[in-house]
């Protein structure tokens, strides 16, 4: 059985990205921008916005102020949030730079973000989900 290991280069795609992300408790695909950007919410709270355009793919992601530096100073494919809170969102490029399983870790951190700030009701709501 011969086993082929992904291409490191290739990384996560903007498909990959929704996927991981509309499987999250509750999770939903908005488009308030228009069409050329899915924005994923959680109880009415956006927590990845994903850009549908041609061109280099990327997700933005709420970090925490203190984790978004220490990501952007630890890989070059990640960058200040493009048109959002640059101290509290990150873009991720998706062209291999950053890793699939912290790509994968910085969407659920995301999510717990937002899930965290909910009203206690809304937080309840989704544990029964």
């Amino acid at each position: 059985m011969t086993v082929v290991a992904r291409r490191h280069t290739e990384g996560m795609t903007r498909d990959d990205v929704l996927a991981i992300c509309l499987d999250l408790p509750a999770a939903e695909e908005t488009y308030p921008f228009g069409e050329e950007v899915a924005v994923i919410k959680v109880g009415g709270k956006m927590f990845a916005l994903v850009p549908l355009s041609e061109g280099p793919e990327s997700v933005n992601l709420k970090c925490t102020p203190g984790r978004a530096l220490e990501l952007r100073e630890a890989y070059a494919g990640i960058r200040p949030g493009y048109h959002q809170n640059k101290r509290r969102w990150n873009t991720v490029d998706l062209d291999g730079s950053v890793e699939d399983d912290v790509v994968r870790g910085l969407i659920e951190d995301s999510y717990d973000l937002v899930v965290a700030g909910l009203p206690r009701a809304a937080r309840a709501e989704l544990k029964r989900t």
